[in-house]
This record gives C-alpha cells, sequence and structure tokens, in this order.
C-alpha cells in the first residue's frame, strides 16, 4: 500500500514546502469536505488555502513595490553602482507610496 495519495502532503516542512502543494492542499480539503465528519478539519484547511492566497498577493504586492530599491542596494553592495542610486530609488519608493521617510518597523 501506498501513503501517496495526496504526494506526502502531511511531510510538508514549510511554507515554501506547503505552497508547492497547493493542489494536494486542495484536494484533502475536498476530501476531507467529503467524509462527512471532518468538517471542521475542511473548514482549517480551506482557511489554510485562502490565508496562502492572501499572504502571496500582498507579498507580491510589496516586492514589486521594493524591486528597485533592492535592487539599488544589491548593486551597490556590489560594486556596481554608488550609494547616489539607493538615494534615487528610495525617493521614488516614497514618493509613490505617499511615504514620506515613515518609519515601517
Amino acid at each position: 500500500m501506498s501513503g501517496g495519495s495526496y504526494n506526502y502532503l502531511y511531510a510538508a516542512q514549510d511554507l515554501q514546502d506547503l505552497r508547492s502543494r497547493r493542489y494536494d492542499l486542495e484536494e484533502m480539503a475536498t476530501r476531507l469536505a467529503g467524509l462527512g465528519y471532518a468538517q471542521d478539519a475542511a473548514r482549517e484547511t480551506e482557511e489554510l488555502l485562502l490565508l496562502l492566497r492572501q499572504w502571496e498577493t500582498r507579498a507580491e504586492v510589496r516586492m514589486r513595490r521594493l524591486a528597485d530599491l533592492w535592487h539599488a542596494v544589491e548593486w551597490w553592495d556590489s560594486h556596481d553602482s554608488g550609494e547616489d542610486g539607493v538615494h534615487e530609488a528610495l525617493a521614488k519608493y516614497r514618493d509613490d507610496h505617499g511615504d514620506a521617510g515613515q518609519s515601517h518597523a
């Protein structure tokens, strides 16, 4: 007998691993819901899928907003450009987000 009907979903180690098993997670939620007596576990599995989607959307938006600044810092640290590029990218980041230097701690 094999235990891999859901590609060993139970063995996911971290968020990245779980994200790569989204289809299996969806299938597990459907299976649990179909049991009729595991509605609570089905609901929590579905909530986990929703949280993954929300997190991905929010993370992607932030990644796009920060990409130019990250690029400028990386190039400065690898000696491909200077600190001025970082200042320019940071000013653009702040202008684009109506955020003239406020802390995001």
